[in-house]
């Protein structure tokens, strides 16, 4: 069987990334000694699945600490979200339950159908037995707002919406009840990161608490500019530099995108824009900061990649557009994509 050997230390932070990837057996029971604690994998595990975690345990390379010994066979017990539901509510219900739920730190995130609002206890308490985290919250309404904020309803655990999540080894620092944060973007906001350059000026149009901005800057040599209208993302982006040690390479601001770059004096490699559902309504402003060369990071919530590239090369004028990547980032409602899509501005 195969297993990770992680010093005590780290085990913890290991068995959460584990944990939300689905990569543990929990038919399996965890082994300790005075130093080490060894986690069991499930049977189909590979490095490849392994090595897409690697950068989210500081000074951890999962890769290497695999090994092959034998485990306990863990006392049957639920092994899935819906087994801690089973016979509390009807079988043919539980299935309408939505199964993929946020975890952000310690707080659980669900969402959960109107005709099943009345189980909704019942659902929390049992997403909080199965993550084994402090606090689970029912998404009460959608994003709104110029802030992007949505109304969380507190349902099994403590009730603490303050949290640090753990995204490639970055430290992020926010309130789930005051700012806009999706764990679902790690996987985009990495490969964004791969892309950087050291000695790039970033603009991050859209920075919320700095998730894009800490991966960056946690591992390049640049100077970005991170600018949210939300006065609650900006005093977590503070904290947030102060956790991950980048003071030096970001400046923080507050204010809107179009007032304050119209007060910047800005010239900029790259533009990042995560604001999918309104963020073509900045596409001019972000190709008037691009240098010749300079890359467009671009998100649109769209059926097709026609729409938000004819919306780069309309706001590109006369300059020439050369359309690097694009991607479904992940799906928004049916027939409707988060869609990504990476420009060069020449």
């Amino acid at each position: 069987m195969k297993g990770i050997k992680v010093p005590k230390n780290k085990a913890n932070d290991v068995r959460k990334i584990l944990m939300e990837n689905s990569l543990i057996d929990l038919g399996l029971k965890i082994e300790r000694d005075s130093e080490f604690v060894y986690l069991p994998l499930i049977s189909d595990i590979n490095s490849e699945k392994l090595a897409l975690l690697n950068n989210q345990i500081p000074d951890i390379d999962i890769i290497k600490l695999v090994i092959e010994m034998e485990f306990e066979i863990q006392k049957r017990g639920p092994k899935s979200f819906m087994d801690f539901l089973k016979g509390k509510i009807d079988d043919d219900k539980i299935q309408e339950i939505k199964k993929s739920f946020d975890i952000i730190g310690d707080v659980v995130i669900l969402e959960i159908p109107e005709d099943l609002e009345e189980h909704k206890y019942t659902i929390g308490k049992a997403a909080l037995d199965f993550t084994k985290r402090k606090a689970v919250f029912m998404k009460k309404s959608e994003i709104k707002g110029v802030t992007r904020i949505r109304e969380l309803e507190h349902l099994a655990g403590v009730d603490i919406s303050k949290t640090i999540h753990i995204e490639y080894g970055s430290r992020i620092m926010l309130d789930v009840k005051k700012v806009y944060f999706s764990p679902r973007l790690a996987t985009e906001r990495e490969r964004v990161a791969q892309q950087v350059k050291n000695g790039e000026i970033i603009v991050d149009m859209f920075c919320g608490v700095g998730p894009f901005v800490m991966d960056i800057a946690r591992h390049r040599e640049v100077l970005i500019y991170a600018i949210d209208i939300n006065p609650d993302a900006v005093y977590y982006l503070k904290k947030n530099m102060e956790l991950n040690h980048v003071e030096k390479k970001v400046i923080p601001i507050l204010g809107d995108v179009d007032h304050v770059l119209s007060e910047q004096n800005i010239s900029a490699d790259r533009v990042i824009m995560n604001l999918p559902g309104t963020a073509y309504k900045f596409l001019d402003k972000a190709v008037e900061l691009i240098k010749p060369g300079g890359v467009i990071n671009y998100y649109e919530f769209s059926s097709d990649f026609d729409t938000p590239i004819q919306r780069i090369i309309d706001a590109a004028g006369p300059r020439k557009v050369e359309i690097l990547n694009k991607r479904h980032v992940k799906s928004r409602s049916p027939g409707v994509w988060h869609m990504g899509i990476d420009a060069r501005i020449h």
